[in-house]
């Protein structure tokens, strides 16, 4: 994948909400309100660079990705 979603505006401000949650577990915080809002958010913006998430394994992938790069950035 040539863009990289940690750059993105969305991301940022998924990474920044699940700091200021307090949600130990970027899994948890991506199933609930705000967490799915960025979410969603970061994922129209991978359709718009090209990324095609359509299949249910392309998005788990994808989704697998942000709940790793959250937990690496966010870590304690």
């Amino acid at each position: 994948m040539d863009w990289e979603l940690t750059e993105d505006a969305a991301f940022m401000a998924l990474a920044d909400a699940f700091q200021e949650s307090g949600e130990a577990s970027a899994m948890e915080f991506l199933a609930g309100g705000e967490g799915d809002f960025h979410f969603q958010d970061l994922a129209q913006n991978a359709a718009g660079e090209g990324i095609d998430l359509t299949e249910g394994s392309a998005m788990e992938e994808f989704q697998q990705q942000v709940i790793d790069a959250l937990e690496m950035l966010c870590g304690d």
